[in-house]
């Protein structure tokens, strides 16, 4: 399998005329931002675009991917409307028999009842769409195109708004009946706070974005002083996003490091009992704060996560994802293929 074939040579200039075969368009959907690319039959990238998730609900969220994909298909020379296909990870409960998506708590004002959100996004494309998990189409990514080549078995551990997870097991992609891989919802302190999905002591609520977003306002309501909000304000956002939590590290700001220094503690208890139960070979660490935070941070929840291995001998690596914030799209974008040949 060659490099380009990774994901790593973008084709964003490349001239429609050149494209040779179909394109694929993939769609990963985030709390914060919708991440659309084209790709060609070897997954490699022939354009991308970033658009900012809405903050409404089911059809504003259709409707913005459906911008991204314009984006993406505007600078691979094309329009959406020629995508052989396209696929679409998102979270929360994904049924990708009858594409439809319920449960989200991260995305928009989220939504509860299942939502068509395939066959709204066909109405739009004039093509078809497939809905998969957010973080089960970035592992199968990474595991056919980046970070899991190496090996047989892997878990995925995708870092951002909330914490999501995906598994490959000898090769094959697990979903079990639909909701296999949900790492973050492992109880790490019973009782302990509030998670997203309304049940207490998950690792979510402790390492997600969202959640650490929350524990960042209280501190501030508290007196306790921080300059999370303020860059949040300067960047004109609404948001804690990857990067000011970042740069609020790097700035060693009180409250941002003990809040981070508490996620990297509660990974550590909740991926090393996932790890003693599957025994894989690796975990590959992505998402919005996992891609940012890089291989200091991996390193970080490896030597978090030693403590509480059965077997430390044999304890697998943490690798940082090779695709880098494009993995999730690119993984949509192969749900959509064809098998190949």
């Amino acid at each position: 399998m060659d490099e380009a074939r990774r994901g790593g040579e973008s084709s964003r200039g490349m001239r429609s005329s050149e494209m040779k075969g179909s394109a694929w368009g993939g769609v990963d959907l985030g709390g914060t931002k919708i991440e659309a690319v084209v790709v060609d039959a070897e997954g490699r990238p022939l354009g991308n675009a970033r658009h900012p998730t809405p903050a409404g609900g089911p059809k504003e969220v259709v409707r913005a991917i459906y911008e991204a994909l314009e984006d993406a298909s505007r600078s691979a020379g094309l329009a959406p409307r020629r995508l052989a296909g396209v696929g679409v990870g998102a979270p929360g409960s994904v049924d990708s028999n009858t594409g439809t998506l319920a449960r989200v708590s991260n995305v928009g004002k989220g939504w509860t009842e299942p939502y068509p959100l395939a066959g709204a996004l066909a109405d739009l494309v004039h093509g078809p769409v497939v809905l998969g998990n957010d973080v089960q189409v970035a592992v199968t990514a990474e595991y056919r195109l980046g970070a899991g080549m190496p090996y047989r078995s892997v878990l995925g551990v995708w870092w951002g708004t909330g914490v999501g997870g995906g598994l490959v097991l000898d090769g094959i992609p697990w979903r079990g009946r639909g909701a296999a891989g949900e790492v973050g919802h492992v109880v790490v302190k019973p009782g302990g706070s509030r998670c997203g999905c309304g049940r207490r002591g998950c690792m979510e609520a402790y390492a997600g974005r969202g959640c650490l977003e929350l524990k960042a306002r209280k501190a501030v309501k508290r007196g306790e002083k921080t300059m999370l909000l303020e860059w949040m304000k300067k960047k004109g956002r609404t948001r804690l996003t990857s990067s000011i939590w970042k740069k609020a590290l790097d700035e060693q700001d009180a409250v941002a490091t003990r809040l981070i220094d508490k996620a990297v503690l509660m990974m550590g208890v909740g991926l090393s009992s996932a790890i003693n139960l599957l025994d894989v070979d690796a975990i590959i660490l992505g998402g919005g704060l996992g891609t940012r935070l890089g291989v200091e941070y991996a390193e970080r929840i490896h030597e978090a996560m030693r403590p509480h291995i059965f077997v430390p001998e044999r304890q697998p690596p943490v690798v940082l994802a090779q695709l880098g914030e494009l993995s999730g799209a690119i993984g949509a974008a192969l749900l959509a293929e064809p098998p190949l040949h």
